[in-house]
């Protein structure tokens, strides 16, 4: 039997721009990212490079935020939220960072837990259902679930 070592539960926050009154609960891995004031990050959430989070916004644990992302304020991501940016295209996987799309989440949106965020605009005032797949837009002070998301509000 071979014998392996692990780390305990150890953090990683490097290169992060922090607002005022930011609440980190670790382990975190947090890297080249900015989350402004009044922001709470649960445990085992990973946070990459070039994401922004807006004032005021919560995002629970064991949730994934790619790069790329952009969450706006009064924001609500539930637990588990995974961001993807990976698309792939003619059976290939894409490995140049440059060609990752974007996602952009607009201001008082609230994201339940479980879902998965493909690179999308969520406008304003949108709830998402738990458990759900955004693969589309989804537009100001409507409801989507689903897999895949829809409108139902």
């Amino acid at each position: 039997m071979k014998h392996m070592k692990f780390k305990k539960n150890k953090s990683t926050i490097k290169d992060v721009i922090f607002g005022k009154n930011v609440t980190i609960v670790e382990p975190v891995n947090l890297y080249g990212c900015e989350i402004s004031d009044n922001c709470f990050i649960g445990p085992f959430v990973e946070i990459q490079k070039n994401v922004k989070i807006g004032k005021n916004t919560r995002v629970q644990s064991h949730s994934f935020i790619c790069s790329k992302v952009n969450i706006g304020d009064n924001c609500f991501v539930g637990h588990g939220v995974n961001f993807v940016n990976d698309k792939f295209y003619n059976f290939e996987i894409e490995r140049n960072q440059k060609k990752f799309l974007k996602t952009r989440i607009g201001n008082n949106v609230l994201i339940g837990s479980n879902s998965t965020i493909l690179p999308v605009i969520i406008e304003n005032q949108v709830v998402i259902g738990a458990g759900s797949v955004v693969t589309k837009k989804c537009y100001k002070k409507k409801k989507y679930a689903g897999n895949p998301a829809k409108l139902i509000k």
